[in-house]
């Protein structure tokens, strides 16, 4: 198996109700990536896209395929991913699988979203036929009210009070609305305080709405290369070391083992395994925050902390710039936003600017990281991992 590098990217700022299509949107970063790779629309063997709610969103379908004769990639294959919020994620390790058999040496990785033009209620709505749609629905088991019960199974599991765990569960609002304001990508560019988190309105027990990512538009692409090509291209080159996705069944027959999620888990070990490396090697993260709750839950899925425990770390400031281990220093979800074919592949990119030292000027530089950690859940369990290495 050969090795595979991360060459360019390309990103656009996350937003509300962006004026572009998702074809638009996406063919501007893939154009900025392959730019940032030296290379041309012609070199590109093969397009993977994460895109999930285009069909309802804009009544469009069939985005990766309009988007690559666009930008001069013509008749090449392009496919399309979903997998929920880890649409982008999945795309992205097929491709590392792709050349890393030596069937392409370069593929683009792009991700799009354009979710705001549904609106709030339909897009809750759209975004639950990611879970249980024939249970789990109908009882009003929409994304922020799983999550709502999952916070009150943590409390319950590790006997922490519950106004004890909301005041957790600020502290990760207020780290990542922090570390936004620096990112230019970003969403939300507003500072939060405690008080602010705690006193917005509830949206379902525990969850209240600074707790909760926002609906976002946005884009991002990756260029994947194997080794050979890389070495021609770039001096910096960041590795895809590890990768793991597995899969679990709707949340409620996961019951027995909430609030842990045990795809996480496994996927994530496969990941450790394929890199050689243990959750103490990991110099920074970018972990799937859509709820505060979720971000400390997979911290400790990932084994970043012991369970019962993040909550409190991140109080400490050990999830911080300087601290143990930096997360989310592109301000997560919660603030840089979730335009959810996007949010993997945005991961991918702010990583490998990690790796490569290029985040010093925007104040928010994780000092001579090696090894970074990428996490992303989609619906009731799907779950990637992916670990990337400087060389």
């Amino acid at each position: 198996m050969r090795r595979v590098v991360v060459l360019g990217g390309g990103h656009s700022k996350f937003c509300f109700n962006s004026p572009k299509t998702s074809v638009e949107m996406l063919s501007e970063v893939a154009m900025d990536a392959i730019r940032e790779s030296s290379l041309e629309a012609r070199d590109i063997q093969a397009i993977n896209v994460g895109n999930v709610l285009g069909d309802f969103a804009e009544g469009q379908g069939m985005v990766q395929s309009f988007f690559a004769n666009d930008i001069g990639c013509f008749n090449v294959p392009a496919t399309r991913f979903e997998g929920a919020c880890a649409s982008g994620s999945i795309a992205l390790r097929d491709a590392f699988i792709w050349v890393a058999s030596g069937y392409y040496d370069i593929v683009l990785v792009g991700g799009v979203e354009r979710a705001t033009a549904m609106g709030t209620a339909l897009a809750t709505r759209t975004f639950a036929m990611f879970g249980d749609s024939r249970y789990e629905f109908p009882t009003g088991f929409t994304f922020p009210a799983a999550f709502g019960l999952l916070a009150h199974l943590y409390a319950h599991r590790y006997r922490i009070p519950l106004e004890r765990l909301k005041e957790q569960m600020a502290a990760v609002s207020v780290q990542s609305h922090e570390y936004a304001m620096k990112n230019p990508h970003a969403q939300i560019h507003k500072q939060l305080s405690k008080e602010e988190v705690l006193k917005s309105f509830m949206v379902t027990t525990p969850i209240q709405l600074h707790d909760a990512c926002p609906f976002s538009d946005g884009a991002a692409a990756v260029v994947l290369a194997s080794e050979e090509v890389a070495k021609k291209l770039t001096n910096q080159p960041v590795y895809i070391s590890g990768i793991g996705q597995t899969s679990s069944g709707k949340l409620s027959s996961q019951y027995q083992y909430l609030p842990r999620l045990r795809a996480r888990e496994l996927a994530a070990e496969q990941a450790y395994r394929m890199a050689g490396l243990t959750p103490q090697d990991i110099d920074v993260c970018e972990l799937h925050d859509c709820f505060s709750i979720a971000a400390i839950i997979a911290a400790e899925g990932l084994g970043l902390f012991e369970f019962g425990t993040a909550g409190e770390a991140w109080e400490r400031g050990e999830t911080r710039l300087g601290g143990k281990i930096p997360i989310n220093m592109s301000g997560g979800l919660k603030a840089k936003g979730h335009p959810i074919g996007a949010t993997g592949v945005s991961q991918a990119y702010e990583l490998t600017r990690q790796l490569r030292g290029q985040l010093v000027e925007q104040g928010r530089q994780v000092d001579e990281a090696k090894h970074a950690l990428m996490d992303t859940l989609g619906g009731d369990g799907v779950l990637v991992s992916i670990i990337f290495s400087a060389a």
